[in-house]
């Protein structure tokens, strides 16, 4: 779907500005190891688990987002070998590129040891049905990472009831959500917001009433880019991405095509005429509208506790001293609900190859690999005194160094690191909220702004999206051309050129394009697999 690959890709984009460094160095949905990223096994002076058995050769092919690959050799691969008692070889390949190579290397019968995709594919259902992926069931009780992944996300790695994927962790919660200059608030005499008839009152006494107090009329409400990005949904019931709703035959449906929806476009609409919207915000990218906030145009934005641009914050700061940020809670439904929706709690998936039943010992140490590379470690254990830790890195003042007392990698083209070269290195949280994300931040406000927005998630509950536990096969082969779809005449509609009164007609459009059939499986799948949307 279209937001879901933003998210995807979003080291790439404002959610994961979110983020830092992978475990191959390049930019994906991961975090440097100050914040929390790739942790380690044992290193070799301590206990290594495969240390006295027989060498094994390991075969990976992975993808990468930055263009500095790591080396075919280096001193990192060396450190895992020597560890792990392996002839590890993994092939890297640029994002662009990899689903083709992976592709060919499946097609040929050439399939490596390890793969990885970055989320459950057509071909992954494929080849999991054809027999080129080792079932999993049997191993998750044996390794304390795969222990702490939620049921619905191992549900989200099934086929036929067998699950033939490792998720790479990512957050479910904790992350972006709307916030608000409480000083402009403050300044007109007006409250946080807690309905959107409040927050369209908030936006227009933003964009009319002078909240900066200059005497001139240069603000305005809320701070929005192409693809209605963001348009506020204040929580799950809201989410066009959430399958939330039913239809009048008692199915669900996706959000994007609800009642709920229509009101949320109409009510944006009613905003754009008022100019209280970023202005002809469906041409203008995410970094011009963040632009816009954080140079004090807007009021009300976007952040998250993970990954905030803390130079954004130092310079709002030098231009509005006195600006305070808030986090907006979710808005109570007319259903009585209340909180956001999580996202899918993985991002990227390793799956083992079947031949791998043959090699039990092989097998074994491919686990224990992957399980060491997805150890959490706390803050305070994330320094050179942890062995384990410092080892990952390839050991303080050779593959990284600490500066302001965050941890700076070396890039991963020197190779100087195991986490340059490891499959899935993503620590294993027990919880979003032990990150501690807000710790990592040096800028007073930015630190503040994150512990509030922590704390907002911890104490609300969040919608868990059925769509993320299911398979439909329409929905993976059409459903982007139809959410690009969905989402150019709904931006029609906001700025007056397609009238909402449309609405019925646009969703039979989507209907006749494929919207049925997808309509269709995601009912079947769900309840074939008693999944059901809930909040937790």
């Amino acid at each position: 779907m279209i937001r879901n690959k933003k998210i995807a890709f979003a080291c790439l984009s404002l959610m994961i500005a979110l983020t830092a460094c992978s475990s191959g160095g390049g930019k994906s949905p991961s975090a440097s190891p100050a914040e929390g990223g790739n942790s380690a096994a044992p290193s070799p002076s301590g206990t290594a688990p495969a240390a006295s058995k027989k060498k094994v050769t390991v075969s990976a092919i992975d993808f990468r987002y930055a263009t500095s690959l790591p080396p075919a050799t280096g001193r990192g691969l060396d450190m895992i070998n020597e560890k792990f008692n392996m002839d590890f070889k993994p092939q890297f390949v640029l994002i662009n590129d990899y689903m083709q190579k992976l592709s060919a290397n499946v097609a040929s019968g050439e399939i490596p040891d390890m793969m990885t995709m970055e989320t459950p594919t057509a071909n992954f259902y494929k080849w999991a049905k054809q027999g080129a992926f080792l079932p999993l069931n049997d191993y998750i009780d044996k390794y304390p990472s795969l222990k702490l992944v939620p049921d619905y996300v191992w549900k989200s790695m099934m086929v036929d009831g067998k699950i033939y994927g490792i998720p790479r962790y990512f957050p479910s919660t904790y992350l972006a959500s709307p916030v608000i200059r409480k000083d402009w608030l403050d300044k007109l005499g007006l409250k946080m917001p807690t309905s959107y008839e409040e927050l369209k009152a908030v936006a227009l006494a933003f964009t009319k009433n002078d909240p900066d107090g200059n005497g001139k009329a240069d603000t305005y409400g809320m701070a929005m880019a192409e693809n209605i990005n963001n348009a506020y949904e204040l929580g799950g019931y809201w989410e066009f991405r959430s399958w939330y709703h039913k239809d009048n035959e008692g199915n669900f449906m996706p959000n994007f095509i609800s009642p709920a929806r229509k009101d949320h476009i109409a009510w944006l609409a009613d905003l754009q005429k008022e100019q209280a919207l970023t202005p002809n915000f469906a041409v203008v990218k995410a970094t011009q509208t963040a632009k816009d906030f954080y140079s004090g145009k807007a009021g009300i934005y976007i952040s998250s506790p993970r990954g905030m641009d803390e130079a954004a914050m130092t310079e709002l700061m030098k231009i509005n001293p006195g600006a305070v940020l808030e986090p907006i809670p979710p808005f109570k439904a007319p259903d009585g609900s209340q909180g956001f929706m999580a996202f899918r709690a993985y991002y990227g998936m390793t799956m083992l190859s079947a031949q791998l039943a043959k090699d039990p010992e092989k097998l074994e140490r491919i686990l224990e690999f992957l399980d060491f590379g997805r150890k959490f470690y706390s803050l305070e254990e994330r320094n050179k005194s942890n062995t384990d830790y410092d080892w990952m890195y390839g050991n303080e003042g050779t593959g990284y160094k600490v500066q302001d007392g965050n941890t700076q990698p070396e890039t991963a083209d020197k190779g100087l690191a195991p986490a340059n070269f490891y499959i899935d290195g993503l620590m294993w949280a027990s919880s979003d909220d032990a990150n501690q994300f807000s710790k990592a931040y040096k800028t007073p406000q930015a630190r503040e702004l994150a512990e509030k927005m922590e704390k907002m998630h911890k104490e609300t509950k969040h919608f868990v999206n059925p769509l993320y536990q299911i398979y439909s096969e329409t929905l993976i082969s059409k459903g982007s051309e139809l959410d690009k779809y969905l989402m150019e005449e709904q931006t029609k509609m906001i700025f007056g050129q397609r009238p909402i009164s449309d609405w019925d007609k646009m969703v039979q459009e989507w209907k006749d394009k494929g919207g049925t059939q997808i309509v269709k499986e995601v009912n079947e799948s769900m309840k074939a697999n008693g999944v059901k949307g809930e909040f937790k």
